[in-house]
């Protein structure tokens, strides 16, 4: 074997994870820049509240229904030229949002969008599953979601500055064009796997030569497709994500900043100040979410029941002291909510992948994907159709009762994701043959 290449392999291979990393902070950026330019958006528009939560669920259900076919295309055309068209068309519906001059256009635009940016993490699943090993597989994904945590990041406050300076119209149009180069880099840096380079494969290094390692598993789209939903421990994993991922969702991303202004009498900028937490859980906890799996655990399922058991007492917490707590520990509950539920998936997108052979790794990865976003799409407007089902005393407000209902809602939800971890399948590599697991 040619020990320069595999030199190569093992250097290049960072710049594909940089590559895809930076291509996922703008996920996360379109996902979340409209909120910040929300009045501006509304004034330009004219828009009413309704129409203006058509314009955000624009981006968010074509980005669910994306999913299954982001699989498919990522183990059949393969990621690079999926994540390259795909980008390309977020591109374009960022500089359309920008020149709507209508919100029918806007609406349009950020379906572009949404439809664009559903083609990045499923790819890059795959492509990591191609250039890294198996025992590297978590911690690359968790590189992935501080990616994710930083685009979170810029969405607020630089953009909030940019829009300041030139208009909220000029700041989409600098958006659009830097997806548009982000999808230029995926096509001339990015490559499915080391071999479309000349280079041997994860496998020949790791066993010695050509053919070494575990034979290639030939599957259709629809043979792999079915492989996936009818495993019998898939499907723990899928119910896990659904009622993890709602709780993140519906709580984290949209409830809780009415249940902290409404009932701890926060402004807007502490509401804020507090939920940047979020931001900084995907930063911080990614990572080291991802080591104590790898490295001290040597397990998934552990971790799993260890952060779903966390929640468990967070919410029980809350429930107990639902408008008591003091602001230190806000921002300590919002850490770790989104730690327990957002950070986490690293380890439950890696136990998605382990489960099924690396030839359907976008497949099994873009089917348990469809649940987070099935989740957040009931439980935001389920926890929102209880909450007005229990109006303060003030127009527009929630009364601590409904909030109490709310949060016991989520202490149940919390308590079957706990439940759901007992009955996943551990796929630590090698976790057979150590002792105990």
């Amino acid at each position: 074997m040619n020990d320069s290449a595999v030199g190569k392999l093992l250097t290049y291979r960072w710049l594909v994870l940089g590559i895809m990393a930076l291509a996922f902070a703008f996920v996360y950026f379109h996902r979340l820049c409209p909120a910040i330019v929300a009045v501006d958006l509304q004034n330009a528009f004219g828009a009413s509240g309704r129409l203006m939560g058509i314009l955000a669920s624009a981006y968010f259900y074509p980005y669910a229904v994306m999913q299954f076919p982001a699989g498919l295309l990522s183990d059949s055309i393969g990621p690079r030229k999926t994540v390259t068209v795909f980008l390309t068309i977020a591109g374009v519906g960022s500089l359309l949002f920008g020149l709507a001059s209508g919100i029918g256009t806007a609406v349009a635009a950020r379906v572009m969008v949404g439809v664009g940016v559903s083609m990045v993490f499923i790819p890059a699943m795959k492509v990591f599953s191609q250039w890294f090993r198996v025992t590297e597989f978590a911690s690359v994904t968790a590189i992935l979601n501080v990616a994710g945590g930083i685009g979170a990041l810029i969405a607020a406050t630089p953009l909030a500055l940019i829009t300041g300076w030139l208009g909220w119209r000029a700041a989409f149009e600098i958006i659009g064009i830097g997806t548009l180069v982000m999808a230029v880099l995926v096509w001339i840096l990015v490559r499915n796997r080391p071999q479309d380079k000349g280079w041997p494969s994860i496998a020949e290094i790791d066993y010695g030569g050509p053919g070494k390692g575990a034979p290639p598993m030939a599957l259709s789209l629809w043979q792999g497709a079915r492989t996936v939903v009818t495993d019998r421990y898939f499907w723990p994993l899928a119910v896990w994500f659904f009622f993890d991922c709602g709780i993140f969702f519906g709580f984290g991303a949209l409830w809780a900043g009415p249940y902290l202004m409404q009932v701890y009498g926060l402004s807007r900028s502490e509401v804020g100040s507090i939920l940047n937490m979020t931001a900084v859980a995907l930063i911080v906890a990614s990572p080291i979410i991802s080591a104590l799996s790898d490295k001290v655990f040597y397990s998934r399922k552990k971790v799993m029941i260890l952060t779903s058991a966390i929640l468990v007492g967070e919410f029980l917490l809350l429930n107990i002291f639902p408008s008591g707590l003091s602001k230190p520990s806000l921002y300590a509950a919002i850490f770790t909510l989104a730690a327990c539920s957002a950070a986490i998936v690293v380890i439950a997108f890696t136990t998605a992948k382990e489960l099924f052979p690396v030839e359907i790794a976008g497949t099994s990865t873009g089917t348990v994907n469809l649940f987070p976003f099935l989740g957040g799409g009931i439980f935001q407007p389920g926890l929102g159709w209880i909450l007005d089902a229990h109006p303060g005393a003030v127009a527009g407000a929630y009364s601590l009762e409904g909030y109490r209902i709310m949060l016991m809602i989520l202490l149940a939800s919390s308590i079957i994701c706990l439940v759901s971890t007992f009955m996943m399948k551990e796929t630590f590599p090698g976790s057979r043959m150590r002792k105990g697991v």
